[in-house]
């Protein structure tokens, strides 16, 4: 076995414990967001509906978290949520039908 051989059997080595170990660490990822999947739903349903409107309208107690009450943090959230679910649909794609 020449030293180009095992730096190539190192280097996929490598490969393999980093592809394993990030696809451990997706799918813990993706199994936290299907846990929270109800809770997205209502979110989306939430932001922007009368209730949302109503809310945003109160005299809330000093203090009181309310960041869903803004526009920009709900609608950046979505906007990141969406980015990243376009982005796991085209590396599932690829994944799929050219490599595997």
């Amino acid at each position: 076995m020449d030293d180009e051989q095992l730096a190539r059997i190192a280097a996929m080595e490598k490969a393999l414990n980093d592809c394993a170990a990030a696809t451990a660490a997706l799918t813990d990822q993706l199994e936290r967001m299907d846990a929270l999947r109800d809770e997205m739903i209502a979110l989306f349903r939430y932001y922007g509906s009368a209730d949302w409107h109503r809310d945003r309208e109160a005299d809330l107690p000093p203090g009181t978290p309310a960041g869903v009450l803004s526009e920009d943090a709900a609608y950046d959230a979505f906007t990141e949520l969406r980015d990243a679910a376009l982005h796991m649909r085209a590396l599932a794609a690829d994944i799929l039908d050219n490599r595997i």
